[in-house]
């Protein structure tokens, strides 16, 4: 089956699965065709500016009060919520992951998250997480949203199918898809002969994700609105039980229902989930010399209170062109005030010759120093400088202004890398004070 999208970013859309289902020249009126319920989903205060101010008017089956019964308190075992109080202590480092396995029972998309850091707080909005999932069962009759936060899905191994209250959203490795807060959607597998899938996950819970400002680069380039793909009205009306998980302040409780509660038949307006293309990402860098700060690779950006300073950015390192010249062409070392959760999605990062690997994971957390392994050094300090094209390559980075801490589960994954720091150990001095020596 082909599912249809509308392209734009922040659009104010209409769609309806039947014709006539989206009431015109108003929003609610006293009755709906087709027997519909009118219900206004907002994702900002009503009095937000104009600019910032998100809502989108819903033409459904059954209202969303139905959608969910009495509520019982549910654990979702490995998916934690900052403030994260980890009761152990926890070296300061450098850390990286190897992949983390595919299960071996049955686990759904919601089971199979595994948070790697927090940082923030979920009661005040600020701050985020960092999740893994790998999953090889269907929700089939299961369903969740998340009242915390919005989630920024990632995959890494294994397309997938996420069905939405808005809509059908199809998403595969190097591509992503952004749920919004309070959205209902549940998950599925698109290659049941795969055995399973994997990606990231970042949970924000702060303002929502938007574009960057481009600043001197103008109009065009990294990523463009037109790009963006958001889902056509598509319901599902099914009358058999069903089960709702709702994730509120960290906690997770399910409610038992009678029906799907995906069941929106048409609706307008500006708050609804989008995936993107990472490979329409059009990068832009130097052309003469020196390394450009990495902010001119960032896909979306949530902001904070404080201009420039982000609660989350998302960047990612696509395939392009090198060109500078006398220039160490690799990410400089350096220490930086936001903290950085890495992964790789396909092929080899140029910053790491060895270890850091499609589906591995690293974190360099506030001020702690990083950058090129000995290998990526040499091999960059020594090659020629001709213009070279970077391929078989799509790192990403979730990067906060607040300090990610581990969770308990991240600290203990056999898949860490205990000799992670060795991996600078032959950067030697180098230094020879005769005057004339370079």
């Amino acid at each position: 089956m082909t599912f249809h999208y509308m392209p734009g970013f922040g659009n104010d859309f209409e769609t309806e699965s039947l014709a006539g289902a989206l009431p015109q020249g108003q929003n609610s009126p006293q009755k709906c065709n087709y027997g519909l319920y009118a219900e206004q989903l907002s994702g900002s205060p009503f009095t937000a500016p104009r600019g910032t101010n998100e809502r989108s008017w819903l033409y459904r089956i059954r209202p969303s009060v139905r959608h969910t019964r009495r509520f019982e308190e549910t654990a979702v075992s490995h998916w934690k919520t900052a403030p994260n109080i980890v009761p152990v202590a926890l070296p300061m480092a450098q850390y990286r992951w190897n992949p983390t396995p595919l299960p071996n029972e049955r686990t759904n998309f919601i089971a199979g998250i595994r948070t790697m850091t927090t940082a923030g707080d979920v009661h005040t909005q600020v701050g985020m997480a960092t999740h893994v999932y790998v999953f090889n069962d269907d929700m089939v009759d299961d369903y969740f949203f998340n009242a915390d936060a919005e989630m920024l899905v990632v995959p890494q191994l294994g397309a997938v199918r996420i069905r939405t209250e808005m809509g059908v959203i199809e998403v595969e490795p190097l591509e992503i898809c952004v749920l919004p807060r309070g959205m209902i959607f549940k998950v599925e597998q698109l290659d049941h002969a795969a055995g399973g899938a994997r990606g990231y996950v970042c949970e924000n819970y702060g303002a929502k994700f938007t574009l960057p400002n481009r600043g001197p680069i103008g109009a065009n380039c990294l990523a463009n609105p037109r790009d963006f793909r958001t889902p056509v009205a598509g319901y599902e009306d099914k009358e058999t039980p069903c089960r709702l998980t709702i994730k509120w302040c960290g906690r997770f409780f399910t409610t038992e229902i009678g029906h799907s509660p995906l069941d929106v038949v048409a609706w307008h307006g500006n708050y609804a989930p989008y995936k993107y293309d990472l490979r329409t990402f059009s990068p832009v860098g130097a052309i003469l010399f020196d390394h450009p700060d990495p902010s001119i690779f960032t896909v979306l950006t949530a902001p904070s209170g404080e201009e420039g300073t982000a609660n989350i950015d998302f960047v990612i390192f696509p395939p392009r062109w090198m060109v500078a010249e006398h220039t160490f062409r690799p990410p400089w070392y350096h220490r930086n005030i936001m903290s950085e959760f890495m992964g790789l999605i396909h092929g080899r990062y140029d910053a790491k010759e060895e270890g850091f690997v499609p589906g591995g994971m690293s974190l360099h957390n506030m001020m702690l120093p990083h950058g090129p392994d000995f290998m990526g050094f040499e091999k960059a300090s020594n090659a020629e400088l001709k213009p070279t094209r970077l391929d078989d390559t799509m790192a990403f980075m979730f990067e906060t202004r607040f300090p990610q801490m581990l969770t308990e589960y991240a600290a203990g994954l056999d898949t860490i890398q205990e000799d992670y720091i060795e991996c600078w150990d032959g950067l030697e001095r180098k230094f020879d004070g005769t005057p004339g020596i370079k």
